[in-house]
């Protein structure tokens, strides 16, 4: 006969590993996709992940997550195909195999051929593969690993080129020349998304200057404006403020705010202290000037013009006010260039002007912003708004070119000094180590003092972006990019967001609803060698374009070219049109080396080169519904039809907003019209215990291997996912997960050990029909198990896992194993195989095999053992492991909602007494005479009545009396106090009336607030939860109170309780003595004790039921043992001995 397996001790490691190999074996998650054709599909997106680097403990996180849902949805009888993928183009690779190398991106095509380059990237992308699949299998990740999509695969990037002409076509890519941000250490433009995620602004402590522009000519307006002062004023200059002084020798114009006030300044330089009268907005003066500065008088400027300040600094300056303009009046005059080492090779005589900004304002600086058009967007707009050229000069190839080089380095010239001449703008980019003592702009600043042109040189902390890959610091640049119009379907963006399930709904309604009411227009190009090339080819006048949007395409285009003259062989000739087999796809290659190489004819009969950038990479990954299937090539009805698009559910970390999330979400709205996915979840950072940010620069970061290797994979899922909810932070403690193994796993391991040492006893296999008439308690369970069905299903259905596994962990600790089990052990090992015990046994046994089946989803390996463990002997269901069972359906006829009510009162009751006992040092097993609850109204009065005698046996009792309001108004004194916490959010300057009403409630108040559970006070409607009600403790009595619910617990302990609270401890000692000998349940044992035992009354008076509980005929009393155990009550010894009859 089949007998359930009985272990020895709990081993997750083991199980993980036994349950592993089933899998493998059996080909577990092949069949349950597989076995569930032709039912609806679950349509899950895996966000792909580089495995260029080593996977982190947040990648458990992750993954487990995408794993809970999938695995539910098989359950529910969905087919849930779910693809692997690998992200192997971009920066992390590139720059990676760079540092590998040795070389830098000017290197490729000089050092190294991009053919050989791209042969070091694939080689280097793959290189963690066998890593991250191996913790993909520990973790019991369950995705197609075997046929992954690879984003560098040739089909891949063909779908990419179909989705970027589909773009063309509708009007939706277009060139741009634009200030766009760039990364000098990467050496390409970034995205508007790219730059604003997470930790991509920081603050930074730069070097800043207000530099004095020298007037050249005031406007006419201004120069009306001080006719009478013209003789008194010299050395007339502007200030503005700049936090980049690196762009300063770039100025070619300065810009004021219309109606802004502003003011000329007598005063003198704090540096040299040289007379000035210097212009700036009149509310930023103060701000400006500061203590430094003081309002003189004639007579204290004669005094500061004939001081001395060789050797003594003065400690103020004096100024004074001369005359008033807004900015109106300024504008149109000029000044002299401010760092005169260049000029504009075009238009020069046009730079140098004051004009109107439409975004200067007087919150920081002078009021006046100093506009450099090469290196930022606005200051672009309004110089080419009012026809001032840009600084832009010519190479040695007569190319136009901003003064700063795509490596961040400062152009050399004739007039630029050494000090500032080819070197890095930025000390971030120099190589570690070598970096200059003083920063460029350190030195500019210093420059600016010397010349009379710096009036303040200071540090400032402000927000700067960095790049996202190389963590240095980004410049704005001027840039020929390839854009997608998302500004022109902005709209759609945020309706079709409005239609999708945000977990949570804050980050969709919230961060991601702004982010796309505010998007830009999206920067495609990446001037790069590894990735997918922009596939659009251009005559060099520009005047004719092609855009490839497949394979066949371009082989066509080539035959065309070769036919005119401009190719004489086809690179794809062995390619076979139309055939879509792996093997005639992997006869090309679509990268730079490649494609580069291929000149196609326009249609006017003109030669046309490939534009020379890649695309960007998050477009790679925002096209993998449709790449991963190769569509419209292949499977193109699972895309038309909704097989597999949308997404039913994605997850990826929160920094994914800006990312994978927003790129979908673009790609399917501009493409498709259609959202990406239904639903989606936006995980949080996993931190250290501290909540300090995870690195191996901290020596916090947790490895997750090891930790896998110490706790198995089902306890740090089951702690991960129940610890917090999956969008926010979580604080990973190791300890933790141990807690998850003991308290959790542990108690449920044991609660199947004690189910199969008894089953095996009895020879229980679940053959018999199910019992109609079970005992309340079974009910009870059964309705408590119900319940929780139902709300677990739920949860699962509204993508909340932590909910899930707190329920879960809640009906197993407190209601099976400290409730049902506890109370139901004796009917499991006394008496014989009756219609109690089947019930008992089929109760808990369904009680397990559900909990198998509802906690799959998160702990696959555990359940599924025990799953199999529970069936195998049974045979009850026909699926060999629990991920190819059904998931339960509730049944409503089980649940009793007034047994329930009853038992959690119970339960309550319970607790409390415990916790009294505890507070007054009295043991469980010492029986006290009453407990005396006081009883609002008659449904409780019944409900309590019902479990009166579970409630005393449970809590060692002899009475317990039930007492009208009435009569606990005598007997027990309640006090009140306010929950501030609670109140203090919604009451604010209220809060001290109400709280004082509080205090001073009466007892009949207070009788009334815990009877109807809310009254209100002041105007407010005031709950339970607003309020902390105790009781004061009576004579020999001690009181506690919870919510609704009051109990009194009498200590008084007569010498027969006492007697009887001994020999209740003395059967403990002997049940353990039995287990330390290994005696079988069944076994029969003489109790032999010494004569001068000191409970040798007690145990006399006790002798009937002791025997009765640990299975002896009677306790003998001899002079003296031979052989015996020593045991220990009320920290008094005395020696026992037990013997098998």
């Amino acid at each position: 006969m089949k007998k359930f397996t009985e272990y020895k001790q709990l081993n997750l490691n083991a199980v993980a590993e036994n349950v592993a190999n089933f899998w493998k074996t059996n080909q577990t998650f092949k069949k349950s996709v597989e076995t569930r054709e032709g039912k609806p599909e679950y349509v899950f997106y895996e966000g792909p992940p580089s495995a260029n680097g080593m996977p982190g403990i947040h990648h458990v996180m992750a993954r487990a997550l995408k794993d809970i849902f999938c695995r539910y949805q098989t359950q529910n009888g969905k087919q849930v195909f779910r693809k692997a993928g690998w992200d192997t183009h971009g920066l992390p690779v590139e720059l990676g195999v760079e540092k590998e190398l040795g070389i830098t991106k000017e290197d490729i095509g000089k050092k190294i051929t991009v053919e050989e380059y791209n042969q070091a990237c694939r080689n280097a992308v793959m290189r963690y593969t066998d890593v991250w699949n191996d913790l993909t299998e520990k973790i019991g990740y369950w995705v197609d690993l075997d046929n992954p999509y690879i984003t560098y695969e040739p089909k891949y990037m063909e779908t990419v080129w179909w989705l970027l002409k589909q773009l063309y076509n509708k009007d939706l890519l277009y060139k741009g020349y634009t200030i766009q941000p760039y990364s000098p250490k990467a050496g390409t433009g970034l995205s508007s998304h790219e730059l604003n995620q997470p930790g991509t602004y920081r603050d930074v402590s730069d070097t800043t200057v207000v530099a004095q522009f020298s007037v050249k000519n005031l406007s006419e307006k201004a120069s009306e404006k001080i006719s009478n002062l013209k003789s008194q004023i010299s050395n007339l200059s502007i200030l503005a403020w700049t936090t980049t002084p690196w762009t300063l020798p770039s100025n070619t114009a300065l810009a004021v705010g219309r109606d802004i006030e502003y003011v000329l300044v007598k005063t003198f330089n704090q540096y040299t202290f040289e007379p000035i009268n210097i212009i700036l907005a009149r509310p930023l003066l103060e701000k400006q000037f500061g203590k430094k500065f003081v309002e003189g008088t004639d007579e204290d400027f004669e005094n500061f013009m004939q001081s001395d300040f060789q050797n003594n600094a003065p400690k103020v300056l004096p100024y004074q006010i001369l005359a008033e303009f807004t900015g109106d009046d300024l504008a149109g005059t000029t000044y002299e260039q401010l760092i005169p080492w260049f000029l504009p090779a075009e238009n020069a005589e046009k730079a140098f002007r004051v004009i109107i900004g439409d975004f200067v304002t007087t919150e920081d600086g002078t009021g006046i912003v100093h506009i450099a058009p090469t290196f930022g967007a606005d200051d672009n707009r309004v110089a080419q708004e009012n026809g001032i050229p840009p600084m832009l000069v010519k190479d040695e190839n007569d190319n136009l070119v901003p003064l700063v080089d795509l490596t961040g380095r400062f152009l050399k010239g004739e007039n630029v000094p050494e000090l500032f001449s080819g070197k890095y703008i930025k000390n971030e980019y120099y190589d570690e180590g070598t970096a200059p003592e003083k920063s460029w702009d350190v030195e500019l600043a210093i420059l600016l003092k010397t010349e009379n042109k710096a009036f303040k040189v200071e540090k400032y902390v402000h927000s700067y972006p960095h790049c996202w890959r190389t963590d240095k610091p980004v410049l704005y640049y001027p840039l020929d990019s390839w854009f997608v119009k998302m500004t022109s379907v902005r709209n759609r963006l945020v309706e079709l967001n409005e239609t999708i399930n945000w977990k949570p709904k804050s980050t969709g309604e919230g961060r991601f609803a702004n982010w796309l009411e505010n998007v830009n227009d999206w920067n495609l190009s990446r001037s790069r060698y590894w990735g997918i090339p922009l596939p659009i080819w251009r005559r060099e006048d520009l005047k004719e374009q092609k855009v490839i949007g497949s394979v066949e395409e371009l082989v066509t285009e080539i035959q065309k070219s070769i036919d005119a003259g401009f190719m004489t062989e086809n690179p794809f000739k062995d390619f076979e049109v139309g055939i879509m087999s792996a093997e005639n796809y992997a006869k090309i290659d679509l990268h730079k080396n490649i494609v580069d190489a291929i000149t196609l004819v326009s249609d006017s009969g003109k030669p046309m080169k490939r534009e020379s950038d890649l695309i960007d990479v998050w477009f790679d990954s925002g096209s993998m519904p449709y790449a991963q299937l190769h569509y419209p090539f292949e499977n193109k009805e699972m895309i038309d039809s909704g097989k597999a698009f949308p997404a039913d559910f994605i997850a990826e970390g929160v920094d994914q907003t800006r990312g994978w999330f927003y790129t979908l979400h673009a790609i399917g709205t501009t493409v498709f019209d259609s959202i990406a996915y239904k639903n989606v979840m936006s995980n949080g950072l996993v931190l250290d215990k501290n909540g300090q940010k995870m690195s191996k620069r901290l020596g916090n970061a947790i490895d997750p291997f090891e930790t896998l290797q110490k706790y198995g994979p089902d306890a740090t899922r089951w702690y991960m996912i129940s610890n917090a909810n999956p969008w926010e932070n979580l604080k990973f403690d190791l300890e933790g997960i141990d807690e998850v193994r003991r308290k959790f796993f542990g108690t449920l391991y044991n609660t199947y050990s004690f189910f199969s040492l008894y089953a095996n006893v009895d020879g229980f296999r679940f053959a018999e029909p199910a019992v109609q008439n079970r005992p309340e308690i079974d009910r009870w369970i059964l309705s408590e198990l119900n319940l929780l069905v139902k709300d677990v299903t739920e949860f699962y259905e509204d993508y909340e896992p932590t909910k899930v596994a707190r329920a879960i962990n809640n009906f197993v600790n407190d209601n099976l194993s400290n409730w049902y089990v506890r109370l139901c052990r004796r009917r499991f090992w006394k008496g014989d195989y009756s219609e109690d015990k089947i019930s008992a046994y089929q109760t808990l046994y369904t009680c397990l095999e559900t909990v198998a089946k509802i906690s799959a989803p998160i702990a696959p390996f555990f359940m599924d053992q025990l799953y199999q463990d529970l069936n195998a002997v049974t045979g009850k269901d026909a699926a060999e492991s629990v991920h190819l069972t059904d998931f339960p359906k509730v049944n409503e006829s089980l649940i009793d909602q007034n047994l329930v009510e009853k038992t959690h009162l119970a339960q309550t009751i319970t607790s409390m007494v415990f916790s009294l006992r505890k507070k007054e040092n009295v043991k469980v097993r010492q029986p006290l005479q009453k407990v005396m609850i006081p009883v609002l109204d008659k449904k409780t009065e019944e409900q309590i009545l019902a479990v009166s005698e579970l409630i005393k046996q449970e809590v060692n009792v002899k009475e317990l009396q039930l007492i009208n309001a009435e009569e606990a108004s005598h007997l027990i004194v309640k006090q009140i106090k306010p929950n501030f916490k609670s109140l203090g959010q919604r009451l604010g300057k209220d809060m001290k009336t109400v709280a004082g009403e509080i205090t001073n409630m009466t007892s009949d108040q207070i009788s009334t607030i815990e009877k109807e559970g809310k009254m209100t006070i002041a105007g407010y409607e005031i709950g339970l939860e607003d309020v902390e009600i105790s009781t004061k403790d009576i004579p020999g009595w001690t009181v506690a109170s919870e919510g609704k619910t009051t109990v009194a617990l009498d200590l008084t302990i007569t010498d027969e309780l006492k007697s009887e609270g001994i020999a209740r401890e003395f059967i403990n000692r002997v049940q353990n003595l039995r287990k330390d000998k290994d005696f079988d349940l069944t076994d029969r044992i003489s109790i032999s004790l010494e004569e001068n035992c000191p409970f040798r009354k007690e145990l006399t008076n006790n002798e009937q039921y002791i025997c009765t509980e640990v299975l002896s005929d009677k306790i003998e009393f001899v002079i003296s043992l031979a052989n015996f155990e020593e045991i220990e009550i009320d920290e008094v010894k005395f020696n026992v001995n037990i013997e098998k009859i």
